[in-house]
């Protein structure tokens, strides 16, 4: 397994407490999201351990890049943000599973290992906003389920930013901000930006 996130403290912790465990064997730690995408698609770890947030490449980019490669590493968001849309955002990326960072160690060593065994889990603090949110996005269908990197760049293109500009704002390449409009176009059925602005304003999606 492969654990992601750019706080040295809490993922050297993490590391021991994977390394003590005879059904875990850790093969990569990364601080930053980019490199960590890098070494999943080099060493095809069982699962990969990100954090929501982090620099390079945010957790939910890694996880829809996982998918969108078929790479067969299954993803685990370990993050201390709670919101029920950030959990529902990283499941609807491909994440298998979503855990508080606050949790005990020995509990993300299980969620972990369950993972490893082909199963999804969640948090038990956040399954109720889940459910809420996935209820509340049924019932206005007209709004199409964005990651939040899809917010950001679309928000961004609403501010009249270029392709290139919003990559130097957000640290990504070009060809990651040229998929995240492509799914970001799908999503909204249309096939420019202008278009994909002004549709969003109608859905509700921009202010």
């Amino acid at each position: 397994m492969l654990i992601a996130d750019d706080h040295p403290l809490y993922r050297e912790g993490l590391a021991r407490a994977v390394s003590s465990r005879p059904d875990l064997e850790l093969v990569a730690e990364s601080g930053d999201g980019r490199d960590a995408l890098e070494q999943i698609r080099s060493l095809k770890p069982d699962v990969a351990v990100l954090d929501l947030h982090m620099p390079g490449l945010e957790g939910i980019d890694i996880a829809e890049a996982v998918g969108r490669d078929q790479l067969p590493t299954r993803v685990l968001m370990l993050s201390a943000a709670m919101e029920s849309a950030l959990v529902y955002g990283a499941v609807a990326a491909g994440a298998a599973g979503y855990w508080s960072k606050e949790a005990d160690r020995t509990v993300i060593c299980d969620a972990i290992a369950a993972v490893a065994r082909g199963e999804s889990v969640l948090d038990p603090a956040l399954q109720a906003g889940v459910f809420t949110e996935i209820h509340s996005r049924e019932v206005d269908d007209e709004r199409p389920v964005l990651t939040e990197r899809e917010r950001q760049i679309l928000d961004l293109i609403a501010q009249g930013m270029t392709a290139p500009a919003i990559g130097r704002q957000l640290f990504l390449s070009p060809a990651t901000v040229k998929t995240h409009l492509g799914h970001l176009y799908e999503k909204l059925g249309v096939g420019d930006r202008a278009a994909a602005v002004a549709e969003a304003m109608r859905r509700g999606l921009l202010e």
